[in-house]
């Protein structure tokens, strides 16, 4: 009788398992709303406390603080992204008004300037005491030494229960407002009065501000230190002006910084350097505009940051040519406004407009020598990048110029070729030591090295300074250190390098699977750390030190794992010296590289996920054996239908073995066919254990939605040739497509295809070749290779030459080389073909692919009588930004998809659309009336 009752029970507990699992409900676009993300995670020096923010697709995000020790977290509503003082006492963070109050006071038309301010929260950790302080606009936490904080209050007009010194002037943008520097063990608070801007030491407990001063006796514009020590001021420099650049060397016992002391204001002032130091009274002129060093006509720089070597020996700064000035005494109808484009210029106009800006703050590199008190120039016209050695302790720098090169961008693309030089920072001397190089060359950590990897080689290279001689770096390697899978007909890139060791001794270069340990010189043979070849695993360094300049060997190394046959991954420690690797975490999830350590403890902070695991905060202390779960980010997900990812592999047309992903709703049943939609780009078959968090989509369909409502969803990587792109995809596409028919997953008749930019373009020729697809949504597609050929990238500026000749369009020539393949590759050329009711995005303001190929192709269609409908997000770039605007694309294509493949009514913007009458008003988003 117990054993009867026993099973009767247990029936009735899978029975209403089985139930709840089928009740549960479709995701919704409410329930995309309230769904979170971690942004900001971080751990305190101790390791004892964890701090984030949970920050939902729209509402209000909550700060948290979470500690280990205790296991206890700690919640504040509307919170920001919280920091923790160095000594781990305090939590600092931003309290937001609420969004909600915020909208409602703007539906009444209150200005910004009265809207609700931030405050600002001081969080104890010792004894859970909360301070707010109201109004804050800024505030400054040191990373590295403690007890103090600084805060800026927003502007605020005078009034009666300010002091009389306030009262002499607003405070505003231009005059500044109050800033307040708190010791945070005592309370205590020094005041200073219209303050610009303000700066903290990097390691010495010393603030440096500006203040354009009361505007009466009781207090001077100027530059003031606090010292947080002696808990007092010191005026550095006084007297009407402006005083912008503010720097600070590490311990903050020197500073500089620039100055107009002129009540005039030209349309170029010219800003002198000033220097101080604990030694000095007060700051000394080091340049103005009539220094010596400076060619005819030039000034110090007002754009280039100002920064101390780390040792504190120089002092960085800039120099610029005399801006370009319009003649203020012309009307408004005297002045010509045309462009002038010459095909002598290095640059497009258009790219010279997008620079503009840039070009203005140009600044060339220049070096004060404070102990010699001298100053060398360093970058100039002919060697406008200046990168520095050993963050300026080094007595080089490396200066490279593409200028001479910079024409071929537009058919090229990046990297641009380089003259590359070795400078003298003592005098400023160059040396010429690699031309015409297509690089993006570096230092090694202690200067003693150039290194670049060559693009046209597809080979690393390094300069030795003492010997003056370039080697190529294990050239007796058979592995290549290129992108082995590269299918552009442009060079391909490399896998990159995971640092030098200490003293520049070695180089670690990655392969596809491995890490070499290289020596520059070229006296020892290389050396493979891991042996991933053989058996298809990737090792990748992860550095857990932010501040880590070079590897230490004699630590050991934590390295990021990645199977490629089973794309599970993991972390393994290794021992440089012994060789052993041994395996911390492995499994079916997508480990993340990025790990965060105890500035001083053994803790260490991480993420794993999967296609249904959310990327929660995992906490090790045992050296990422074992951890401890310590967020739940979104414990609602449990309450709704998600689906699984599988990695999915089938033969191509050319006989080939393809892999891609299909993801299946929860409850799938095997041999039930069910409606399909078909999403690519490039390759995704890595991804298989990414979490998809619910989002409001940019461009794309939001996978576990989209499974959530009883969809498949097929992602196939596509292996491309040269001059075939289009084709390329067909064969990929439709082989793995036609698999899934045949095997009665897949229902023949209700699959949906969709993709965006590249994979937009895709989306437009497959259903110019074939009828496989109901129905098909194409996000920013290029539809006419040849007029967009010599289009512009309007984000950039740049010619979309290079696309089509050198990198993902794949065409591999230009338009009159090869002509019929720009055309045959080309969907407008076969728009009559087309059989497949097509939704086109395409926004006005897209800066990747101009918006007048989305007209082409819906103009066409039109034309042709085709079911075609064309969804312009005005003002939107090239993936969907406004967040009204997303909500309103997922309804709209969800419409789109469900209609075709599960035979929702049709609603009316697809009837009939929506006019020009009414945009913005009625969206026509009810169904088709019977």
């Amino acid at each position: 009788m117990r054993i009867r009752n026993f099973f009767f029970c247990l029936s009735l507990l899978v029975q209403g398992q089985l139930f709840s699992q089928a009740i549960k409900p479709a995701l919704t676009q409410d329930d995309i709303a309230r769904w979170n993300q971690i942004e900001a995670p971080g751990i305190s020096n101790s390791g004892r406390w964890v701090a984030y923010q949970l920050k939902p697709n729209e509402g209000d995000p909550t700060a948290v603080l979470y500690d280990t020790r205790e296991q206890k977290e700690y919640r504040f509503p509307r919170g920001g992204r919280p920091g923790i003082s160095s000594d781990n006492k305090y939590a600092v963070f931003f309290i937001h008004p609420p969004e909600d109050s915020v909208r409602a006071l703007r539906r009444r038309k209150v200005e910004k300037k009265n809207l609700p301010k931030d405050s600002l929260a001081i969080f104890s950790l010792a004894d859970g005491q909360l301070t707010k302080i109201p109004r804050v606009k800024s505030f400054l936490l040191p990373e590295k030494w403690e007890g103090w904080l600084a805060y800026q209050l927003e502007p605020m007009k005078p009034d009666s229960t300010l002091p009389d010194s306030v009262k002499v002037k607003k405070e505003n943008e231009d005059n500044g407002s109050r800033l307040v520097i708190r010791s945070l063990e005592t309370a205590r608070e020094d005041t200073f009065l219209y303050v610009k801007n303000y700066i903290a030491a990097e390691e010495g407990r010393r603030f440096l501000l500006h203040s354009t001063g009361s505007g009466d006796s009781s207090l001077q514009a100027g530059v003031y230190r606090f010292d947080c020590e002696k808990a007092s001021s010191q005026a550095v420099l006084t007297g009407a002006g402006d005083y912008p650049g503010l720097a600070l060397d590490k311990t903050g016992s020197q500073a500089a910084f620039l100055a107009y002391r002129d009540t005039l204001k030209p349309q170029a002032r010219p800003f002198a350097l000033y220097y101080w130091a604990d030694s000095l009274e007060s700051a000394m002129l080091i340049a103005d505009s009539s220094a010596a060093f400076l060619p005819d006509g030039w000034l110090v720089s007002e754009h280039a940051a100002l920064k101390f070597s780390d040792n504190g020996h120089r002092l960085f700064f800039g120099m610029s040519p005399p801006p370009i000035l319009q003649d203020t005494s012309l009307l408004e109808e005297e002045i010509v406004n045309v462009e002038v484009w010459a095909y002598t210029d290095s640059r497009l106009y258009t790219q010279e407009e997008k620079k503009l800006e840039e070009e203005k703050k140009r600044a060339y590199t220049c070096v004060y020598h404070i102990a010699r008190r001298q100053v060398a120039t360093l970058g100039s016209p002919d060697v406008p990048t200046v990168i520095l050695g050993s963050e300026g302790d080094a007595d080089i720098a490396l200066g490279y110029n593409e200028e001479p090169y910079l024409t071929q961008l537009s058919w090229t693309g990046y990297p641009v070729c380089k003259d590359i030089y070795l400078i003298h920072l003592d005098d400023g001397q160059k040396e010429l030591i690699a031309q015409r190089t297509c690089a993006n060359p570096a230092l090694s950590p202690g200067a003693r090295y150039a290194y670049w990897y060559s693009y046209p080689d597809s080979a690393w290279y390094a300069w030795e300074v003492s010997t003056k001689q370039l080697r190529q770096l294990a050239p007796q390697l058979s592995v290549p250190f290129y992108d082995e899978q590269n299918d552009e007909p442009g060079y391909p890139s490399p896998y990159g390098l995971a640092g030098w060791t200490t003293e520049d001794d070695f180089l670690m270069l990655y392969d596809r699977y491995d890490i070499w340990l290289v020596d520059p010189k070229g006296n020892l043979a290389p050396n493979n750390l891991a042996n991933g070849r053989k058996s298809g695993i990737r090792y990748r360094y992860i550095k857990l030190d932010p501040e880590e300049k070079a590897i230490e060997e004699v630590k050991p190394m934590l390295l990021h794992t990645f199977n490629e046959h089973t794309k599970a991954s993991g972390y393994r420690w290794f021992d440089i010296h012994t060789g052993i690797l041994k395996q911390a975490q492995q499994g079916p999830y997508a480990y993340t590289p990025r790990v965060l350590k105890a500035k001083n403890a053994g803790a260490f902070l991480f993420t794993r996920e999967s296609f249904r695991e959310f990327p929660d905060l995992l906490y090790s202390q045992d050296q990422l054996k074992s951890y401890s779960r310590i967020s739940r980010a979104n414990p609602q997900q449990d309450g709704f239908r998600w689906g699984d990812a599988e990695l999915y592999r089938w033969t191509g047309a050319g006989g080939q073995e393809l892999e891609g992903l299909l993801i299946r709703p929860d409850g799938y049943e095997p041999g039930r066919v069910y409606p399909m939609i078909t999403y690519f780009y490039e390759r995704n078959a890595d991804n298989l254990h990414r979490h998809w968090t619910p989002r409001f989509p940019r461009s794309i369909i939001n996978f576990p939605y989209y499974a959530s409502r009883g969809y498949l969803i097929f992602i196939p990587d596509i292996q491309y040739r040269v001059g075939y792109p289009g084709q390329s995809a067909l064969d990929a596409i439709t082989t793995g497509v036609t698999s899934l028919i045949d095997k009665g997953i897949a229902d023949r008749e209700r699959i949906g295809v969709q993709g965006h930019s590249w994979g937009g373009y895709q989306s437009a020729y497959l259903i110019t070749q074939t009828n496989l697809f109901r129905c098909a949504e194409a996000g920013a597609p290029v539809v006419n290779m040849t007029s967009a050929y010599g289009g512009i990238r309007w984000e950039s500026g740049l010619s979309r030459m290079f696309q089509y000749e050198r990198t993902q369009s794949r065409i591999g020539g230009t338009l009159w080389e090869k002509p019929l393949n720009y055309i045959e590759n080309s969907p407008l050329f076969f728009a009559d073909k087309i059989e497949t009711p097509v939704l086109i995005l395409h926004n006005d303001e897209d800066g990747a692919v101009p918006w007048y190929q989305g007209i082409e192709f819906f103009t066409a269609l039109r034309r042709l009588g085709k079911p075609a409908w064309l969804l312009n997000y005005n003002g939107d770039p090239h993936g969907i930004s406004k967040s009204q605007n997303q909500k309103d694309f997922q309804r709209r294509m969800q419409q789109f998809f469900d209609h075709y493949l599960l035979g929702e009514p049709m609603p009316e913007w697809m009837i009939r659309g929506v006019p020009p009458m009414e945009k913005g008003i009625r969206q026509g988003f009810e169904a088709e009336r019977e």
